[in-house]
This record gives structure tokens, sequence and C-alpha cells, in this order.
């Protein structure tokens, strides 16, 4: 799989770790850093190319890493096409897959563990899109919200 990954100074460390764990699986990683620790730099930066970056098809998925995971998912959240969730447990994450075809998952460094984040972050990736009737329906629903 292709997979987009981005983090501010919060994420930085966490990042460094799942890009690592990603190319290990055997997916193709699009780093888009950060790729230096600058305390003053800001998650929307990195939200946005990693998001533009699903959006475009560039990768099939992506990952944003801030400090809460929540500033990273309000932004991937306003790219058309882009449906990110802040995620920290493995259920949210494959059940936010199955049923509502997230395609970025944002993690909060802060909030979760390097072990978590790997179990979470696995589960993301095994997840595939139900294609039930009503979770397609839901989900039509959600795409008429970006052609607005």
């Amino acid at each position: 799989m292709r997979v987009a990954v981005g983090a501010d100074h919060a994420g930085f460390d966490l990042r460094e770790l799942l890009v690592r764990e990603l190319a290990i699986a055997g997916h193709e990683v699009k780093d888009f850093g950060a790729y230096q620790m600058d305390a003053t730099d800001d998650y929307p930066d990195f939200a946005l190319v990693v998001a533009s970056a699903v959006q475009s098809g560039e990768v099939d998925r992506g990952i944003i890493i801030c400090g809460s995971g929540i500033g990273a998912t309000i932004v991937a959240n306003k790219v058309k096409g882009v449906r990110a969730a802040t995620c920290h447990d493995t259920y949210s994450a494959r059940q936010g897959v199955e049923h509502d075809d997230v395609n970025v998952l944002c993690l909060g460094a802060r909030v979760v563990g390097s072990e978590v984040a790997k179990e979470v972050l696995a589960w993301f990736l095994r997840s595939v899109f139900s294609g039930e009737e009503r979770h397609v329906r839901r989900l039509e629903k959600i795409r008429a919200l970006d052609a607005d």
C-alpha cells in the first residue's frame, strides 16, 4: 500500500518509528516530515500535504501525527475527499475504515504510546471498507457535503 506520513514537532519521534514500521511491513512510504525537530513548526502544514497526497491519489492512505491528533484531523477533513479520524485504539481504527471508509489516520503522540500506535496503525492498514449498503448510503451523504 502507498502511505503518506507527516508530523509536526510533537509527533516527530513517533513519525520516525512508524515510518520504519511501514517500510518493514513492505509499504511504499511517502514521508513528508518533519525531517528535523523544530518546536515552532505547525501541524496544519504537515496535515495539508498528507491530505493532499490522499486526495490526488498519489497515496492510498495517510497518517498524520501531532500532539493530540485532533488538530491534524480538523485540517485533513477540510480537504475534499479526505475522511480523517483520530484513533487511539484498534477498534476505532478498524471500524472507521470498515464503516466510514476513513483514509487518513491521525494520532496524538502525547496521547498514545508507541506500541499502541503500532497496533492502531496495523489495524488501520489491514482494514477494508465493507461496501455494505448502509455504509455506502452514509458515505454518499458525506461525499455530497464535499460537493458544496
